[in-house]
């Protein structure tokens, strides 16, 4: 298995030990999801962490009758439902493959194990878990203080080709509109 897109993430956030290295690459599985894959279903405990080598997913979460999306990950970033895995407690959302994916992973008993044999990959993952953090809080922000045309551009700049992996619905519930707007606001681009 070929895991350098991993590794030189991790490697990007906190220079990575040979040692760490070596355990994250016996630890790690790649795995091949086709689109509409469910990665974790609410009322699961996350198992597992993952990296997007290839690929785009979503979490979404139910209330009522109505789908609302949380968020979107894709090729080299770092996907887990943070409340769940960290928790272990079941999850409140889904985590879905919106598009064939490669995706990489490890469980949350081998990240420990980790982060007890290396106390420095303790720095990596209180930096990813900071970045989580700061989209969650940046998220939040936008919704209370951008318009809906700012935060759908703002999409747009994360990921450019998001029209041609997610829904309409998804992306209005991600951006907490109705479809409508949505295809007000495209049409009026």
């Amino acid at each position: 298995m070929e895991t350098n897109g991993l590794l030189q993430v991790l490697n990007n956030i906190n220079i990575l030990t040979p040692q760490i290295k070596s355990q994250l690459e016996s630890y790690l599985v790649e795995d091949h999801y086709a689109k509409k894959s469910i990665l974790l279903k609410a009322g699961q405990v996350s198992q597992r962490i993952y990296f997007v080598k290839q690929g785009f997913t979503r979490a979404y979460y139910h209330k009522g009758d109505s789908e609302f999306t949380s968020w979107f990950m894709g090729k080299g970033e770092i996907i887990v439902s943070v409340y769940s895995f960290f928790s272990r407690k079941p999850s409140f959302e889904n985590i879905q493959v919106l598009e064939d994916s490669v995706l990489q992973s490890i469980n949350w008993d081998q990240l420990q194990n980790i982060y007890k044999n290396h106390p420095e990959f303790n720095l990596t993952g209180r930096l990813i878990t900071e970045q989580y953090y700061i989209r969650s809080e940046e998220r939040a922000i936008n919704l209370q203080t951008l318009t809906a045309k700012q935060r759908y551009e703002n999409l747009l700049s994360s990921y450019p080709d998001i029209l041609q992996k997610a829904s309409l619905g998804q992306i209005a519930s991600f951006l907490s509109i109705k479809q409508e707007t949505l295809s007000r606001i495209r049409a009026k681009g």
